[in-house]
């Protein structure tokens, strides 16, 4: 069964008791943990339901991540309190509500005037949008919907210095009908909006089981990237050598197009989860 985002918190097979038992000795050998990349380290709060905020704070801190994101306007004053930021906060659409649907336009504007000054306020970079599924719609007319609520949209982002990203889901595996699968779309989107406050948040393990062909992607589409995120494929796991995408690879083609931003591990960790973050980190730390 395929694990999703939204649903994973209620799903979580690992409880917290379990996971305690472990932080002492993990948190020990985190401390080794020296990130040398050149580019700034987060990681997706979702994948990690069996620890609490402050403990995930705690042991991200440890090896060198100054960032926990996709979190809402009440958990950011946690990951603050432990000198961490949140290099993207939650946005007005949902997923399969996004948007491609002008209906949607009017509360996601309303919506963004009232949270993105709150994001700016607490010094979060960037919101996270979704185009939304396709429900029927064709994908021409979804983009010509999403360029208008973007450009709605935008204006706010710029007023206040917050950088918009829409992520790239597959729609083959977790996200059926999804309508920002593919990265041309995208890139067509980024440049009809038209600012440099729009941006695509691409998503490795989405984008692999899409398209393929991930270092040519990311270095031909590079000028619209904003964000980063990691996966396992198949499976979304641990990025290591049991799956097919080679992260080291892929972390040196990134810097090599200048990339200074973040970089966030998404995978949903399948051994003791602090552990399984601190070897992706060292092997993203190119």
């Amino acid at each position: 069964m395929t694990i999703q985002r939204r649903d994973f918190l209620a799903a979580a097979a690992i409880g917290a008791s379990g996971l305690l038992a472990n932080h002492s000795s993990a948190r020990q050998a985190d401390e080794a943990v020296k990130p040398t990349g050149r580019f700034r380290h987060s990681v997706c709060r979702w994948c990690y339901g069996g620890l609490s905020l402050d403990d995930l704070c705690v042991g991200a801190k440890s090896m060198g991540i100054v960032s926990i994101e996709l979190l809402g306007e009440k958990e950011w004053a946690t990951v603050e309190r432990h000198g961490l930021t949140c290099a993207v906060a939650n946005g007005p659409t949902s997923i399969p509500q996004g948007l491609n649907r002008v209906e949607n336009h009017d509360a996601a504007v309303k919506e963004s005037e009232r949270l993105i000054p709150l994001i700016a306020k607490a010094g979060i970079p960037q919101m996270i949008v979704f185009s939304g599924n396709r429900f029927g719609r064709s994908d021409s007319e979804g983009l010509d919907h999403c360029v208008t609520g973007l450009k709605r949209l935008v204006p706010i982002a710029e007023s206040h210095g917050v950088t918009i990203i829409m992520e790239l889901l597959n729609s083959k595996v977790d996200h059926k009908d999804y309508m920002c699968d593919r990265t041309p779309w995208g890139v067509e989107l980024c440049k009809r909006v038209g600012s440099d406050r729009f941006r695509l948040l691409y998503d490795i393990y989405h984008m692999q089981i899409m398209e393929g062909d991930v270092i040519r992607t990311i270095r031909d589409s590079a000028a619209f990237i904003g964000h980063y995120h990691t996966g396992g494929n198949p499976g979304r796991a641990e990025i290591d050598t049991t799956q097919e995408l080679y992260y080291p690879a892929i972390m040196r083609a990134i810097v090599e197009t200048g990339f200074s931003g973040y970089v966030a591990q998404e995978f949903i960790p399948r051994r003791d989860p602090l552990t399984s973050l601190r070897e992706a980190i060292s092997l993203c730390s190119v």
